[in-house]
């Protein structure tokens, strides 16, 4: 038996069987407490009925499970966030304080990351391993600013078998001490370099202050680590791989990020420089969503990780670490969700489609499943990931809010005067009502098959474009110090000319609640004035709430 000393930390989550028994009480990080006895919105897929199923819809609008509902996002956004994580199934509270069970549906998402991700590493020249999870507790110690920026959050295991350990382990973190330590036995000479690694793992971080995916005691990442001779192959492989999170961002998560440089106070604990990639939340405060760091030679230095160059000389390496985590999941929930709940984009969704057959009785039922059964295996042999409801537990209404609940980016709706017609109602999750909604879409196989995967471009285009206009509506150019502070008192970011120290950018932090996200990398060009200390400034920084 393994145990854990551990610091204290005040209750974040309720007993799983509280809220099993207690069904208005969602996470119990949320302050609000939700009132079911208030009426919610009315799904739009019941509210833009054909005429052929409008009395299954009404009989399922009285038959509505009253578990579903979602606290509108515009009335309590964190209340909003934990009942789409709860109701949408993506996890569930874990027995541990601040953990979670990450389940199916949200575990599918971050394997749809995963799936992108793991391509691009390999196809950038790296390659899959893994490392032990317990570290000695002397190799956090040898990198002084890493063990200063890690201590507060680090688990140490004292004890094993029932005895006292000669010497205390860590929960891993992150890897840069153990892979170091590895790094070393493994470089002898310049001929041994490149090395370029990556694992897949969990991570350990105590913190005081949880939020399901964003924030949480333990969490899943993939952590990158690379060695080279020269500097110049470090910051160009550091560049790389933000500029990899990036289009991931833009391109699957439909996640316009903005990519810059971290400040000195906020570049990560061992690193010369920090890239990062920012993206702007439905509250509109940022997410750090993805990071790559420059570790220069401080990690190699403490370690001694070295080899012998072409000249006989023994150099230290330089050295770069980059990862994106389940972190990542809880952006894209409050990215692109609304009132009704989760909105995914399709590239990540793990149902694109789901198909809900109708019928009103026994002579129906066979005709309508014979249908959508056939509808689904054309849209499964297209390479679309597609799923058919077609239990008789619950009615089409409910079917409808639920799967719109959990995003799943078109509906298809099949009745019996569908069935006589050759044809499909097909529904998109990101636009509202009857412009959303169309009748008469022929069931022949190309038709469908065509027409289904232009309305999934259509949604993932849309609804990066959507995320842009939100972001550059909710960024505010300043050119003084009062205008930042008006900025982010109005909940928006604040983007502005900087040169102050970092003491004045501690000041900010302090009097305002924001921090320095980042430096972006476009930038127009010019001396300027510095907003805080009106010194010349050449680039722009952006401030703002975070999480």
């Amino acid at each position: 038996m393994v145990v854990l000393r551990l610091p204290s930390v005040s209750a974040l989550f309720l007993p799983a069987a509280v809220y099993r028994r207690y069904p208005e009480i969602r996470w119990r990080c949320q302050r609000h407490v939700r009132r079911f006895s208030g009426v919610s919105a009315q799904s739009t897929a019941e509210k833009e009925a054909s005429p052929e199923t409008e009395p299954v819809r009404v009989a399922a609008r009285k038959d509505r499970d009253e578990e579903r509902r979602v606290t509108p996002l515009s009335q309590d956004f964190n209340a909003w966030y934990n009942d789409v994580i709860a109701d949408a199934e993506l996890a569930d509270y874990g027995p541990v304080r601040g953990t979670m069970v990450i389940r199916p549906y949200g575990y599918a998402i971050w394997e749809a990351i995963q799936d992108y991700l793991n391509v691009k590493i390999k196809e950038t020249g790296h390659s899959n391993m893994y490392f032990p999870q317990f570290i000695p507790y002397s190799f956090i110690e040898k990198e002084a600013s890493h063990v200063e920026g890690f201590s507060p959050e680090l688990a140490v295991v004292t004890i094993g078998g029932g005895k006292e350990l000669e010497e205390k382990l860590v929960v891993r973190p992150t890897s840069e001490t153990i892979v170091n330590h590895m790094f070393t036995q493994w470089i002898h000479s310049y001929r041994d370099l490149s090395l370029m690694i990556n694992q897949w793992a969990n991570v350990t971080r105590w913190e005081m202050r949880t939020k399901p995916f964003v924030r949480t005691l333990e969490f899943l990442w993939q952590e990158g680590h690379t060695a080279y001779a020269t500097p110049e192959e470090a910051e160009k492989e550091a560049l790389q791989m933000i500029d990899v999170y990036t289009k991931f961002a833009y391109d699957q998560a439909a996640i316009p990020v903005i990519t810059g440089r971290k400040s000195e106070v906020e570049t990560f604990a061992g690193a010369d420089r920090t890239y990062t990639i920012e993206a702007m939340m439905g509250d509109r405060k940022a997410l750090q969503a993805g990071t790559s760091h420059n570790l220069g030679q401080n990690f190699s230095r403490a370690f001694g990780t070295q080899f012998t160059d072409e000249n006989g000389q023994r150099q230290h390496v330089w050295q770069t670490s980059w990862a994106i985590s389940t972190r990542f999941v809880g952006g894209i929930i409050m990215t692109h969700g609304d009132d009704a709940g989760l909105m995914l984009p399709p590239k990540i969704a793990p149902i694109q489609v789901i198909i809900i057959p109708i019928w009103r009785n026994a002579d129906e039922q066979a005709g309508v499943l014979n249908a959508a059964s056939s509808v689904a295996e054309v849209l499964k042999s297209a390479s679309i990931k597609v799923q058919l409801d077609d239990s008789d537990q619950r009615t089409p209404g409910w079917k409808f809010n639920f799967w719109e609940m959990k995003g799943v980016p078109l509906r298809i709706e099949i009745g019996p005067r569908d069935v006589s017609s050759g044809s499909v109602v097909i529904s998109r999750r990101d636009v509202p009502r009857k412009q959303g909604k169309v009748f008469g879409i022929s069931m022949e196989p190309s038709i469908l098959v065509a027409y289904v995967k232009d309305k999934l471009d259509e949604i993932q285009s849309s609804l990066l474009e959507r995320a842009k206009s939100f972001r550059d509506s909710n960024i505010v150019d300043v050119s003084s110090y009062g205008e930042l502070k008006e900025a982010i008192s109005m909940r928006k970011w604040a983007r502005g000319l900087w040169s102050a120290s970092d003491a004045e950018e501690l000041k900010v932090k302090e009097e305002t609640g924001a921090t320095l996200r980042c430096f972006p990398f476009e930038q127009s060009p010019g001396m300027k004035t510095c907003l805080m200390t009106g010194n010349p400034a050449e680039e722009v920084a952006i401030f703002a709430k975070s999480y």
